[in-house]
């Protein structure tokens, strides 16, 4: 790999310059269009609604329309022919294995590939098969995959099933040809959820009963409602050289050690700048990919840190843009390594610069084309909007904890606060001019039904412009904002799978509604006014939840202060965010809406714990690794050529002139014992911890705890003394890429 070294020869600090040397030499490499035209090849790679209408019978296209739309099971009668559809269209664009694509607890996308290829038992000859059954549902082995005691792990059987409402797509293999994937949900043999999509599609469809039961309020035409969901996908790339040089980055996802740059973002240079060769490269070879599998990718720039990039798609449908995203980070991983490159999905690979989010950009739209969150200067549509708008922030003030739970994560908690992200404090900005007309309505409004006609009516209150999303800031600093015609939660970290945070929001938003419905009803039916009924409702939730609301600056010291008079909560630890999860009331929504049952929210509650206390616990492997083996051995040879030169220098008389060098040895001397103390003292932290787990739940409870707070709690020190030496220790001897050296990609 590098060249003339010999296995033997090969140190950290030379494979450190062969890999910059690497870095250094490459070119972007040529990338070249599947067509002239995207519309071409947009969906090429996806069994979508124009395929099915070309390959299936009327009356099977009819049916799994149907099921698409309305959220209804597929009939087995059509499903055979749906199957050998999907076979021949798969392996006519040269697939040779097919696999139910779902989404485990792991926070990664599994797969097992079967083939198509079989042995006719009568003649032996070789056929292409694929049944009906074969589709809908899979049994693959559940054993390895986490389930939080819902099973034990004998019992590896988990059953996957088709969902019709996600398309089957092409994953190109490259060399070894192409696999048709089947968006599945993954289930325990006994009924249980154990992938993150089950609980989000039955979120979904109760947000379509709650939503479009409160449409029915203003338009009897809306049958239906589609949340809608746009992720803004931020990360970083490095060269793959200088990412396998890195030890920390292949093992944790994030570097524990490295000093700042000279030069990072504070000249702010890189953002929206021009993009470099390489990158763009990447970027244009991932978007045709992408394109082909139907992913309506826009959007591409540099972020604002160096070595940071942006992609944003076209909204869809939440659960579409879920395995969407899903499948983009695993597209990008594979089209990155074409290019020798490495993506870094990780909140906060990098300190001292800004970390990756994942911002949820939600809304709600009705089969007539409406969007819900959008404002209106119609009387009418005015209501409506504001039903939907002093709803959502009921649900969010409600539930602000429970939210905060979907998006902890041992990433984010180094991500949330610091100054880059929105706080861990939930709170919603709407901005002034909507800010404004909510406290008119509370304050001053009044309904004037036009003579002769309950439809046309007019707010007695201060009219919201047509054009509100240009008098809206965004507000960076706020983890759910409304922008114009949506809410983009920010807070969601950039590893995430984004059906954890769905699957609470649209939870929520759907209970709240149907709270909502259940206190104007007895209005209505005592003979108040529809309008001044809805009005007199919206104004008693916005006066219980205005607290939620927060126009200023979420990075202050203020705020921290501010957040607790008006009742919210600050949880900075994930494992204090993740309890929140099993409090009495976040199990009773979720058990009201039949999202999860109680059994279901404790087994994801003990799997985030698992998996904090895992991440927490490779950090910490790393970092003593390196700081023993590669930073103090390195510190300690380079003070011996330090000590050899001092004496030559008192040898010769020349006394004053070794009195910088002797401070260099204490310096040295000095932060190689509190690092060598501090690793220690982390170590055994970690055993202390390690002896509380066991198989209660109480236990994983306490052990996350621990490692949050003994066990992180060591990194800091340990990372401030590493860092110094960095700056000391000559930089051809220094065994670690430096930050200088991996974000600053061209």
């Amino acid at each position: 790999m590098f060249g003339d070294l010999k296995p033997y020869q090969i140190t950290m600090s030379n494979f450190r310059f062969k890999a910059l040397e690497q870095a250094q030499s490459r070119q972007a490499i040529a990338v070249a269009a599947p067509a002239e035209r995207v519309a071409e090849y947009y969906g090429s790679y996806t069994f979508n609604k124009e395929t099915m209408r070309t390959m299936l019978s009327p009356e099977a296209f009819h049916k799994i329309t149907h099921a698409i739309e309305n959220g209804s099971r597929v009939e087995r009668d059509i499903a055979d022919e749906i199957a050998n559809a999907l076979k021949t269209w798969a392996i006519g664009k040269g697939a040779t294995h097919y696999t139910h694509w779902f989404q485990p607890l792991t926070g990664a996308t599994a797969e097992k590939h079967d083939a198509f290829f079989d042995i006719n038992p009568g003649d032996g000859k070789a056929i292409e098969k694929f049944k009906g059954s074969a589709l809908v549902q899979q049994e693959p082995d559940a054993s390895s995959f986490p389930s939080g005691g819902l099973r034990n792990t004998f019992e590896a059987r988990g059953y996957t099933g088709w969902d019709p409402s996600s398309p089957a797509f092409l994953m190109d293999n490259g060399a070894g040809g192409k696999t048709l994937c089947i968006p599945s949900v993954f289930i325990a043999y006994t009924g249980e959820a154990l992938d993150h999509k089950t609980p989000l599609l039955k979120a979904l469809s109760a947000l379509d009963k709650a939503a479009t039961a409160v449409c029915q309020y203003f338009d009897r035409n809306i049958e239906k409602v589609i949340p809608t969901l746009g992720p803004e996908q931020e990360y970083f790339l490095i060269d793959r050289a200088l990412f396998y040089a890195r030890p920390d980055l292949v093992m944790a996802g994030r570097t524990v050690f490295g000093h700042p740059p000279a030069r990072g973002q504070q000249l702010d240079d890189h953002y929206f700048g021009s993009i470099p060769p390489r990158v763009n490269a990447f970027m244009v070879d991932f978007e045709f990919e992408a394109l082909k599998l139907g992913m309506p990718v826009r959007t591409r720039h540099n972020e604002v840190a160096p070595g940071q990039y942006e992609v944003a798609p076209t909204f869809e449908e939440v659960n579409l843009a879920v395995d969407h995203n899903a499948l983009l980070m695993d597209l990008m991983e594979k089209v990155a390594e074409r290019h020798s490159l490495k993506v870094l999905f990780h909140e906060k690979p990098f300190a001292g610069i800004n970390g990756s989010g994942k911002h949820n950009n939600w809304s709600m739209t009705t089969n007539t084309g409406v969007n819900l969150l959008a404002p209106s200067s119609k009387p009418k549509e005015t209501l409506r909007f504001l039903t939907f708008l002093v709803n959502v922030i009921k649900a969010v003030h409600d539930h602000a904890d429970l939210l905060r739970a979907s998006i902890a994560s041992a990433g984010n908690e180094h991500r949330l606060g610091a100054n880059e992200a929105p706080p861990a404090i939930m709170s919603v900005f709407l901005g002034k001019t909507l800010t404004k007309a909510l406290e008119d309505l509370e304050t001053k409004s009044e309904i004037m039904l036009e003579k002769g006609d309950n439809v046309y009516y007019k707010l007695g209150l201060t009219r919201i412009p047509s054009l509100i999303r240009d008098n809206t800031d965004r507000n960076r600093t706020s983890p759910f904002a409304f922008t114009g015609n949506k809410f983009e939660f920010r807070a969601v970290g950039g590893a995430a799978n984004s059906s954890a945070t769905m699957t609470v929001l649209n939870t929520i938003v759907a209970d709240q509604l149907t709270k909502f419905k259940a206190d104007l009803d007895p209005r209505l039916e005592a003979g108040e006014k529809k309008e001044i009924a809805i009005v007199e409702v919206l104004k008693k939730y916005y006066a219980a939840s205005k607290a939620i609301l927060f126009e200023g600056n979420g990075y202050g010291d203020d705020w921290i202060l501010e957040a607790p008079r008006r009742g919210l909560s600050n949880i900075t630890s994930t494992p204090d965010a993740l309890a929140v999860y099993i409090k009495p009331e976040s199990i009773a929504v979720f058990e009201r809406l039949g999202i999860l049952s109680r059994a279901e929210v404790e087994s994801r509650y003990e799997i985030e714990l698992e998996r904090y206390v895992k991440m927490v616990q490779i950090e910490s492997r790393v970092m003593g690794d390196l700081a023993m083996n590669h930073i103090v051995s390195t510190a300690l040879k380079y003070q011996n050529r330090l000590a050899e030169t001092a004496k030559n220098l008192v040898d010769l008389g020349l006394t004053d002139e070794a009195e910088p060098i002797k401070d260099l040895l204490r310096e040295i001397s000095k932060r190689v014992i509190t690092i060598k103390t501090n690793v220690a003292a982390m170590i055994e932290a970690r055993k202390r911890a390690n002896r509380v787990g066991g198989s209660a739940l109480t236990d994983t409870c306490e052990m996350a705890r621990l490692y949050a707070s003994d066990v992180k709690g060591f990194f800091e020190p340990i990372r401030y003394e590493v860092d110094k030496l960095e700056e000391i220790v000559d930089d051809e001897d220094w065994p670690l890429v430096k930050y200088r050296e991996m974000l600053f990609v061209k």
